[in-house]
Parts: C-alpha cells; structure tokens; sequence
C-alpha cells in the first residue's frame, strides 16, 4: 500500500504537473509525511479480542545495580467458544538501603507470578468446562501474601513495593503494596493514578498537614509505611477496576513517575509508533531528568 502510494505520486510529481485549480482550491501531490500519517491513522480491524503489552526497564543514572523486578504475562486462547484475553503484569521496586533489596523485589513477582498462575491452570490450559475456583481479589491477595512470607523467611531485613495487575477481559485486579504505581490513561489525555501510596508524603498529604505543592518537594518521599516482606501482618490494596479502553494501563515504579510529568508521561506514549518505543521513550525521558533512581514501565492496551 505505502509502495503504491509513493509510485503514483512520485510519477505525478516526475511529470511536473502544475497545481490543479477547483473552485478558488489549489490540489498539490501529497508529500512522504503526509502519505505516513494518513496510513497510521486509519484504525485497524481486529477479528479478536487481545492484549499487547510492552516493557522498559534501566538501571538509571545514579544507582550501582538495579533492585527493580517485573513481569508481564500475556495469553490469549481464541476458537468458536470465543475468547477472554489473559495477563498478568507485576512491578516491583526492592526497597534502596535495605539488605537483598533486588532479592525481595525478584521473590515477590515470581511467588505472586505462580500463585497466579497456578489457580488459572485449568481455566486456561485444561478443558473448557473448568471454572475459576476462587474469587479473583481472593486469588490476589493470597499471592500477596505468600510473597511476604517469603520475603521474610528468605531475605529477612529486607522489603519491596508491589503493584500487580490481573487482567481477565475488560476487567483489572489490583494487587498494590508501596509507591509504585498503576495508571488509566485515555487518548483525551486522560491519567488516572489507579493506586494510593503507601509513604509518608502521601499520608501527611492526606491529613492536611502537606499541601500538593509541599508534597511534590517533601525531602523524605521515598520514606513507605507499608511494604511487601516488612512487618507481621501485610495489609495490601486488593480492588477490582475496568480496563482502559481506549486507552493505556501502566505500571512503573518510583524512578518513572518521581521524576517525569503526567504531561510528559502522556506525550511519550502518544506520540510513539508503538507500545515497544512507548516504554523506551519513557525510560529515556526518566533518565534525561537526573536517572536518579531504577526505572521500570509496563504498558498494557486492549484491543479488538
């Protein structure tokens, strides 16, 4: 189509036709840009229902070793008795300071991972008669809750933000401990926090002892009251929220979110070709804004 499109034009242009000229209008050929754009914005057709996510991730400008894990799981299964499109997208940021930062943020997305996955076996991959046993925030939140123990009994001392997010069709579950985030982003610019931190700043912010512009600049931000593998008892963040669509949900930790716009958060995945640059374009501005700490970003976009 794109070959198509420069030949016929090309040839006019070859020719040196001169403009034509319709009721006070002047046509030209259209130029390589204009025959892009055109083709890009012509929405595809989709026969099925899917998932497509992408990652980023950056060890940033100023830490040694990255304590950032993530993971992002998609499936989709599709015949005559249709199709739920399938995902499992999980960030999680090792707490900086802590002994095993990286070890506990690694554990908490693979035990979360397999507790996940173990209960949607069945459903999935075995017959299509198999129900899902339980509740899918019940599912969650024990994932969560195996991770901490976890944590606890291999990496003691040490800690870790989680937000996962279970996607079954047009329908999200959260799973959130910490300050990373998880985000609605519309085309209409549109950008939703879908979480609430579990930090100081954000506490203070909510008594009304900080203003939004204090807690922007607050010294101890990264300070958490609440986190994954710290403590005897976890309490997590388990709700259910409808996908984005259209749109974007995104997971990131700190060093994505801490330091870049919601306005630059919106252009850089707009403007890009793909979910793919998306997340680059995202981890790079993080970096050009100081890098100052791991860096990780999980886009999801549901299509059809």
């Amino acid at each position: 189509m794109v070959e198509f499109f420069h030949k016929f034009f090309k040839k006019k242009e070859q020719r040196r036709e001169p403009p034509v000229v319709m009721d006070g209008a002047t046509t030209a050929p259209l130029t390589d840009h204009q025959i892009q754009s055109i083709l890009q914005n012509q929405s595809p057709r989709y026969e099925i229902q899917q998932l497509i996510a992408a990652t980023g991730q950056s060890v940033g400008k100023q830490r040694e070793h990255n304590e950032d894990s993530l993971l992002a799981a998609t499936t989709t299964v599709a015949g005559n008795s249709g199709n739920i499109p399938f995902g499992l997208y999980i960030v999680a940021d090792g707490m900086g300071g802590h002994q095993f930062g990286e070890v506990a943020s690694n554990a908490a997305v693979r035990i979360i991972s397999a507790h996940v996955m173990r209960s949607f076996n069945s459903y999935l991959y075995g017959m299509p008669s198999q129900a899902i046993q339980d509740p899918l925030q019940e599912i969650m939140e024990n994932a969560i809750k195996d991770a901490h123990r976890f944590v606890q009994r291999e990496a003691p001392g040490s800690g870790t933000t989680v937000t996962a997010a279970l996607v079954l069709g047009q329908q999200v579950t959260i799973a959130h401990v910490g300050d990373s985030r998880a985000y609605s982003i519309y085309p209409d610019g549109r950008i939703n926090t879908v979480t609430r931190d579990h930090s100081l700043v954000k506490r203070l912010e909510e008594l009304g002892h900080l203003s939004a512009d204090e807690a922007a600049n607050f010294p101890h931000r990264n300070v958490l009251i609440r986190a994954l593998g710290q403590g005897e008892a976890l309490e997590a963040d388990v709700f259910t929220v409808s996908f984005p669509q259209p749109g974007y949900l995104m997971l990131c930790s700190d060093g994505l979110w801490g330091v870049i716009t919601d306005q630059d958060i919106y252009r850089n995945i707009t403007e890009a070709p793909n979910l793919q640059r998306a997340c680059q374009n995202l981890v790079e501005a993080a970096n050009l804004a100081g890098g100052p700490d791991n860096i990780s970003v999980i886009l999801v976009q549901l299509i059809g």
